[in-house]
């Protein structure tokens, strides 16, 4: 795009805007269908995709049955968001925002529905008193768990849109948002030079939140920029990436609802841990 654009007096929406997602994007909110949501046995019911944002939230259920909470146990609904499946009544009846994760948790008398993935994050954290570090260091987590949800936006909606979803490239929207990346990967990067984990010694649902963005951009899973970035340069941020990778909790997380991607690596839904070694889409296939 070349032509310089010059912004109405007051925007209309007229056109679709373009790119991977355009089908999905639109300037209202609310349910475009009616469509209930199906419910499970378990306590938990996750309404989700693996997205990124979407792997945190089965990432920290999976670690929490790891832990030996058994009462984490959760059912897990694919929502396939390039159909709109978030645009269902029953889904804006959990989240009125229309995105995924959101979760119903029906462990006690009265439903609770909870939304954004840093509020589903804590919520189950607090329920279970798991992940959460040490008491004292509680304020230094907080801080990069809300650190992400401010910087992930420039990271997927900024970079990952411009890169590898735009209609076509644009050299001032990539460079832009690239510094933003890279600085953030820098970020990291200092923090991770002198910590284990993201806010000290203790694994906790921070490192939840970052990882599936930053951990999956340095191993090679977002937008096929690794090389682009030079994510191979941030050498602590690549330690730390796949030093979660490596847990089997996490493993299982990163498969619960991916609708892309290897076959042996997609379980749709997810309703037993026995579902990881016989409902895989490899396995679905193999016995067609």
């Amino acid at each position: 795009m070349t032509d310089s654009y010059t912004p109405p007096k007051v925007w209309t929406w007229d056109k679709e805007n373009g790119g991977k997602f355009a089908s999905t994007n639109r300037p209202i909110a609310g349910a475009t269908h009616d469509k209930e949501l199906p419910v499970g046995k378990h306590p938990f019911q996750l309404y989700s995709l693996a997205t990124p944002n979407g792997q945190k939230v089965t990432i920290m259920l999976e670690e929490l049955l790891a832990a030996g909470h058994t009462g984490a146990e959760y059912d897990a609904w694919l929502i396939k968001i390039g159909d709109g499946d978030q645009f269902g009544s029953g889904f804006v009846n959990i989240n009125p925002n229309s995105k995924i994760p959101a979760l119903m948790d029906r462990s006690g008398d009265t439903p609770v529905r909870v939304f954004e993935s840093a509020a589903i994050l804590m919520h189950l954290a607090k329920k279970f008193d798991a992940f959460l570090g040490a008491p004292e260091n509680r304020a230094e987590m907080l801080s990069w768990l809300f650190w992400q949800m401010g910087s992930a936006p420039y990271l997927g909606g900024g970079f990952g849109h411009f890169y590898a979803y735009a209609p076509e490239p644009m050299e001032y929207p990539i460079n832009r948002f690239a510094m933003e990346a890279k600085r953030q990967l820098d970020v990291l990067d200092r923090q991770l030079a002198d910590h284990d984990f993201i806010s000290g010694p203790d694994y906790t649902i921070a490192d939840m939140a970052i990882w599936p963005w930053y951990g999956g951009l340095v191993l090679g899973r977002l937008y096929n920029a690794a090389e682009f970035l030079d994510v191979e340069s941030y050498t602590n941020v690549v330690r730390w990436a796949k030093a979660i990778d490596a847990r089997p909790a996490a493993k299982r997380g990163r498969m619960v609802n991916r609708a892309f991607g290897d076959p042996s690596e997609q379980l749709h839904e997810r309703h037993d841990a026995s579902d990881f070694d016989t409902k895989t889409q490899d396995k679905i296939a193999a016995a067609e």
